[in-house]
């Protein structure tokens, strides 16, 4: 089992960069598959980045890719999701996942996940 915990929300206006943290508690964090997800106001979640156990492999839905990079540092039990070039339509609650899929490299889907994060704002003014 594993805890996660966002950080590094905020206000800010477009154009800026603003980079998010998602902590995480437990053992064996290095043989977890971690996502990004985010929920706007009235919409339903949706996938922005995933990364593999290793931190090789990388995917990015369509609206961020360019923008967004998403990493991670196995010896701090750590991911990060670096935003740069930030629109008002990236205004969200942004959350971390973890899932363990030996057979998958990246996992796309939100359903797939076992833990997710407590959020964290993200608001981005014109």
């Amino acid at each position: 089992q594993v805890q996660l915990q966002e950080s590094g929300g905020g206000l800010l206006q477009a154009g800026g960069s603003l980079r998010l943290s998602c902590a995480a508690a437990g053992r064996t964090f290095r043989a977890y598959n971690l996502g990004w997800f985010r929920q706007a106001p009235g919409k339903e979640r949706e996938f922005v980045a995933a990364i593999s156990p290793s931190g090789g492999r990388t995917t990015y839905a369509d609206s961020v890719k360019g923008r967004f990079t998403i990493s991670r540092d196995n010896a701090k039990n750590t991911m990060y999701l670096q935003m740069t070039s930030l629109k008002p339509e990236d205004t969200a609650v942004y959350y971390c996942a973890a899932v363990i899929r030996p057979s998958l490299l990246v996992v796309t889907t939100a359903r797939q996940y076992d833990y997710w994060g407590q959020g964290t704002q993200v608001t981005v003014s014109t």
